[in-house]
């Protein structure tokens, strides 16, 4: 039986108030329905969604082909332990193998159990020549779990949970000199976004991953790229690295992995997962055969619809309306950065006031690092949404006062 709307937003607002820990900033709106770019909250207003699941929703909410591969798989299987083979994760792994350099995969739940297993496996690779310590870079983000949240260089998300785990060193971004001087003869990896998300959309500059590739070269290290929020079509390719003509050794993902469902894996490159034994690292619920089958349904809709050419497409219509919000307005529009469906418009002023009279107007966006509009719209959404929604953010800019 289909679970029915029986609560206001207020409703549940006050219920949450109740019995929620109160550990996020949530909006004052109860979503219940998803369909494509379009939510619906529980008084049946729609909102146009440039920023769904926070990233995981990559093709958009409730994708036809993933809804019909769970619903099928938890008809059948819900879940299992690791101490058995399942068919559903070992297509899974090949694909993405496939889709990337060829390693193997170990699945998780999220990205910041992905981060933690790259940490361990470095560290468990690096012992045997007395390396531990891996390097992250600052504006950085790699998770709220211990090991994750002290591999992320923004003291901001370190205060008060202090003492944060040791062996971490914060260069800075796009500065392969600061990344040449911080190697010791205990450095066992880097471990970098391609392109830093929570950190505003910062790409890399040219040259940029490549020299970090050949310092890891050089040094005997590991390159681990965390694509967290780039991976699996996010940029155009299937993983963000791939712009880029070097290959790492490690590789995270997790958010739009399986269309929405919770799932994170780490590849690695054959030789260093193989430093991994029965018993060293483990995930209860980790490549269960639902979202293995929603993943296989979210590579499967890529394909079939064409959704990396179309993600390239969508970014630069993106573009084009930014540029024109630029002209209009010199003085609030700082920086344009995007690649593919991964879009960030720099202001010059507080950007929250952009998300709060957006959010009054139904559309629904994100702000980072204070001045940072960042827009994570479906690979699905239609040029007609698109068109609709930069729409009001040039209305919504062009009656913010001058900086």
């Amino acid at each position: 039986m289909a679970h029915a709307t029986t609560q206001t937003s207020a409703e549940t607002i006050a219920q949450f108030d109740r019995y929620v820990i109160p550990n996020y900033r949530r909006y004052p709106v109860c979503l219940v329905r998803g369909e494509g770019s379009l939510v619906w909250d529980a008084e049946g207003r729609q909102y146009l969604d440039f920023f769904p699941g926070w990233g995981c929703n990559l093709l958009g909410h409730c994708p036809p082909r993933l809804v019909e591969a769970v619903r099928e798989q938890v008809g059948q299987l819900i879940h299992v332990p690791n101490t058995w083979y399942m068919e559903a994760q070992g297509q899974f792994a090949q694909a993405l193998s496939e889709r990337s350099f060829g390693g193997q995969a170990f699945f998780c739940n999220s990205g910041a159990e992905a981060n933690e297993a790259a940490i361990k496996l470095a560290r468990v690779y690096g012992s045997a020549q007395g390396k531990y310590k891996i390097m992250t870079m600052e504006h950085g983000f790699h998770g709220r779990t211990y090991a994750a949240l002290s591999a992320t260089a923004q003291p901001k998300y370190h205060q008060g949970f202090e003492p944060m785990v040791p062996g971490f060193t914060y260069v800075a971004h796009n500065d392969l000199a600061a990344a040449e001087a911080a190697f010791d003869a205990e450095t066992a990896a880097i471990l970098i976004e391609p392109i830093q998300g929570e950190g505003g959309i910062n790409l890399p500059a040219d040259g940029y991953l490549e020299g970090l590739r050949a310092l890891c070269d050089k040094h005997g290290a590991l390159l681990m790229m965390d694509e967290v929020q780039t991976g699996l079509g996010r940029t155009g390719e299937w993983f963000a690295y791939q712009h880029y003509g070097f290959v790492p050794d490690v590789l995270t993902c997790a958010k739009a992995l399986a269309g929405g469902i919770a799932a994170g894996v780490m590849l690695a490159k054959r030789e260093v997962a193989a430093v991994l034994k029965p018993g060293m690292h483990a995930s209860t619920f980790g490549g269960n055969p639902i979202a293995c089958r929603a993943g296989l349904a979210a590579i499967e809709t890529i394909e079939e619809e064409g959704l990396l050419v179309r993600g390239e497409a969508i970014g630069e219509r993106f573009r084009t309306h930014f540029e024109q919000m630029r002209a209009d307005r010199p003085d609030l529009v700082k920086d344009i950065r995007i690649r593919g469906v991964m879009i960030g418009l720099e202001l010059t002023v507080d950007a929250s006031t952009v998300v709060a009279e957006s959010l009054n107007r139904q559309l629904l966006i994100n702000a980072t690092h204070g001045t940072v509009i960042r827009l994570l719209p479906a690979l699905t959404i239609s040029d007609q949404q698109v068109d609709e929604g930069c729409a009001l953010l040039a209305e919504i800019l062009s009656g913010l006062p001058a900086s």
